[in-house]
């Protein structure tokens, strides 16, 4: 891609259903695609609220197959507005079998391919483990009209292994739909940390791959849904870097935002000819990182 780039991140709050969510998703795509962007990312399970703050076996309805009516409207919107989305749902492959997985939409419409979330949390308010099984697709870019996408999910955004794994796969993006935020009883100090550290660690993937990178986040207040908890705010901050991590657009942590951000993929080639990373790699020396632990 020697032309630059213009792509779309859709920062939203949860509206109350799946019908108003994708209603919201669609107003979003339509604006970037008015905008001239070529690539919209859509943020994590973005037809729902955030459903694994508890676990509640009647929340698996909310799964649906892929293909199915999610990836299908997706598909009609990226054929009429000529562009890429990339979206989130949460899959039924098979009776008792969920996946949280990304759908990437290709420019004719079709399916160019998922990814399924690979790094599955279980900790208080991310009781993922509870609904989904751990992706089983690897870490393979998707190809598409504008590129080869990258496209992790949410926690895998903490694992620098996941992002080596795209790039030397020939991702030329990296891209993150994600939900995450504070716990509000935790202090001003505490949430600042975390913050910096979520922002601080997919800078670092960028730089340590020499590639772009964007995360897209959901903001606002979702209760506890039986009340017995302090619920999450999820805390936006949606951005983009480029690949020596220059922060190129990002959000606040208050408010839905489109955030939409100019790209220039050649720079990877530009920056990699300089910092070399992938050419002074030890490959002979790092065994143990297949291991769980060097005990």
């Amino acid at each position: 891609m020697s032309q630059p780039l213009i792509i779309a991140l859709a920062q939203q709050s949860d509206q109350g259903s799946a019908a108003a969510n994708l209603d919201d998703c669609e107003t979003a795509i339509r604006t970037a695609a008015n905008r001239g962007c070529s690539l919209v990312l859509l943020q994590e399970l973005h037809n729902s609220s955030y459903f694994c703050q508890v676990e509640d076996p009647a929340l698996f309805d909310l799964a649906e197959p892929i293909p199915g009516p999610t990836t299908e409207r997706l598909s009609r919107l990226a054929r009429e507005l000529q562009m890429v989305i990339v979206g989130s749902v949460f899959e039924r492959r098979a009776p008792g079998l969920y996946h949280n997985t990304a759908v990437v939409l290709d420019v004719d419409g079709s399916l160019a391919g998922i990814y399924r979330k690979m790094h599955v949390p279980d900790a208080p308010s991310y009781y993922e483990k509870y609904y989904f099984t751990p992706g089983d697709l690897g870490f393979n870019p998707i190809d598409t009209a504008i590129g080869r996408l990258g496209v992790l999910v949410s926690w895998d955004q903490w694992f620098p292994e996941a992002a080596r794994a795209m790039a030397l796969a020939g991702a030329q993006i990296l891209l993150y739909p994600t939900a995450i935020g504070w716990n509000p009883n935790d202090s001003a100090a505490e949430q600042t940390r975390q913050l910096d550290a979520w922002v601080t660690v997919q800078r670092g993937h960028a730089v340590a791959n020499g590639l772009t990178l964007a995360a897209c986040n959901r903001v606002g207040f979702e209760p506890e849904p039986r009340g017995s908890g302090a619920g999450t705010r999820f805390w936006g901050s949606s951005f983009v870097c480029g690949p020596q991590g220059e922060m190129l657009a990002q959000a606040d942590s208050q408010t839905p935002k489109l955030l939409i951000a100019e790209v220039n993929l050649v720079r990877t080639e530009q920056v990699r000819r300089s910092w070399s990373f992938l050419r002074d790699r030890r490959i002979d020396a790092y065994g143990d990182l297949g291991r769980r632990y060097r005990d």
